[in-house]
């Protein structure tokens, strides 16, 4: 329920025999005219509407109207905030419980296409090769350009074991279609092993078991493996998920202090969440992996980690999602829910990472490829890529093309090691990325230019083509 606070003001100012006087009725009169426009245009809304059900080609569903309308109206906002009808309130909250019916992929909404954030660890979507910036252009052969994300996701979601066909567009190639087949979703947020001499901690979203199941795998990991010499933390292609999940994860490692804080329209409304004592830990040297599939509240902990000088970053920038999503129910969800973007987020030291993202301490290029795409600027997937996203910090801009620090030399086998891997486990045995040996940075390729067959007339040459024969 909507609470508004009229005030009203009077203002007397005595002078030399002068006094001004304000009115009552034109202060109202001036409160009273930005709601005449609002009421006016609510009104034009009616009058489409009621255009559109008598004179459109076939009959239409007043309620999708409407709630597309709903939708619209807030994904115009930004790319993050958005409608969701009962079912995909529901569907939401599933999600978030840490279990679900789907294909096991992060997406949103570009420009009315469909593209993916990132696949969850050991889904249909991951096992079937889907990639963060893929884009879904139709599913089972039908077009889900210019649909919303929930309409795109309601066709994508449905019984466990039946085979859905999707439709994918990716940089540098022909579309091609992708067959997955629906499983209940119950992805383990949180996984451990050892990686050498070293343990390694994989977290792979925030849902609502992720901390619980994180500090569970790293105890189990550290009682069968006393003697590890350090911690890999592995964001890498972390969509994000629950606030209080980060939070979370942050708060193993930290020994007290600020996390993370948001803040809201007013300047003053900020919440700051702190750490309390204790170290899951115990202290060993820690390294974060992060990637531009890393987002929200994935990077929530990495800035965390790396502001408090707990864990050095390795990877390339992060997507750059520095803002709060509030779900905030209607009717109790008999209406769906709104997701409003209500605050930006910000790390222990004061940085907002809105478009910009988490830098690394050691940037490293996952493949050779991925090298020479980031030099040419094909690749360009993050939050600064939306063109509605939230601005960033004044001055601010996300770094645009330029060689990675590191990329795999020429003798590192791709297809069967993971050189940011490699590399963490470096920084670890050196002890900080500061005193780790650089590796020769990767000489800048231009991107290729194909020169015409035909000679072409600079410009002000009128000269006609040859003709071909």
């Amino acid at each position: 329920m909507r609470k508004y606070l009229l005030i009203g003001v009077s203002a007397f100012v005595l002078g030399a025999g002068s006094m001004a006087y304000v009115s009552q009725q034109a202060m109202a009169s001036a409160q009273a005219a930005p709601k005449a426009n609002t009421y006016k245009m609510l009104e034009l809304f009616g009058d489409v509407l009621d255009t559109v059900e008598r004179q459109y080609v076939t009959e239409v569903d007043d309620k999708k109207l409407i709630e597309a309308a709903i939708d619209g109206m807030l994904t115009s906002l930004d790319p993050h905030s958005g409608y969701l009808n009962p079912d995909s309130f529901d569907d939401m909250r599933d999600q978030t419980r840490g279990e679900y019916g789907g294909l096991g992929i992060e997406v949103t909404s570009e420009e009315g296409v469909v593209k993916v954030i990132s696949p969850m660890d050991d889904t249909p979507a991951f096992k079937a090769g889907i990639k963060a910036g893929d884009y879904i252009t139709a599913v089972n052969g039908e077009s889900v350009l210019g649909l919303s994300v929930n309409d795109a996701v309601k066709q994508m979601r449905g019984k466990p074991g039946e085979a859905v066909t999707l439709t994918i567009a990716r940089e540098k190639t022909d579309p091609f279609d992708v067959k997955v087949v629906r499983e209940v979703i119950k992805p383990k947020s949180a996984t451990a092993k050892m990686e050498g001499d070293y343990g390694y901690l994989r977290v792979s979203g925030f849902n609502e078991k992720t901390t619980d199941e994180a500090e569970a795998a790293l105890a189990d990991l550290r009682a069968k493996n006393p003697k590890m010499k350090g911690l890999i933390l592995d964001l890498r292609n972390n969509p994000g998920g629950l606030l209080d999940q980060a939070v979370g994860i942050s708060d193993m490692f930290l020994e007290g202090g600020e996390i993370v804080s948001q803040r809201g329209r007013d300047p003053r409304d900020i919440e700051r969440y702190n750490a309390r004592p204790g170290d899951a830990a115990s202290g060993l040297p820690m390294v974060v992996l992060i990637n531009s599939g890393s987002a929200s509240a994935a990077e929530i902990v990495a800035g965390a980690l790396q502001d408090r000088k707990r864990a050095e970053v390795v990877g390339l920038t992060s997507f750059g999602k520095g803002s709060v999503q509030t779900v905030i129910p209607l009717r109790g969800g008999m209406d769906g829910a709104l997701k409003l973007t209500t605050a930006r987020y910000y790390t222990p030291s004061g940085r907002s990472i809105q478009k910009t993202g988490i830098e690394p301490d050691l940037e490293v290029a996952e493949t050779r490829d991925q090298a020479q795409r980031i030099a040419n600027r094909a690749f360009q997937f993050s939050e600064a890529s939306f063109r509605n996203a939230l601005n960033a910090e004044e001055g601010k801009a996300r770094r645009g093309a330029h060689v990675p620090a590191e990329s795999p030399p020429e003798s590192f086998d791709e297809d069967k090691g993971d050189f940011q891997m490699a590399r963490a486990k470096d920084v670890l045995k050196y002890g900080s990325v500061a005193a780790t040996p650089k590796l020769p940075k990767p000489a800048p390729k231009m991107a290729a230019v194909v020169a015409p067959k035909t000679p072409v007339p600079a410009e002000g040459d009128a000269k006609p083509l040859p003709e071909k024969k």
